[in-house]
């Protein structure tokens, strides 16, 4: 599966909502819960925190796909 790509519009972007505006979650609250359940890596580690700070250059992976963030231009 190809990666996706996400370019920030600010300094960062809170890692439940990045999985929702990505299409990886239905809602927030589905986000938070994959969150919490251990299924997000962040540059290759689980991460369990839902509003954690993803910024550019960073890599978030869940269910097999990859997200890659970008700085704004």
């Amino acid at each position: 599966m190809p990666p996706l790509h996400f370019t920030l519009t600010g300094d960062y972007v809170e890692l439940h909502n990045l999985l929702k505006l990505m299409g990886l979650a239905d809602s927030g609250g589905s986000a938070k819960a994959r969150v919490a359940m251990g299924g997000v890596t962040v540059d290759g580690q689980v991460e369990l925190r839902k509003t954690a700070k993803i910024r550019a250059d960073q890599v978030v992976r869940m269910d097999g796909q990859t997200i890659r963030v970008r700085a704004s231009e």
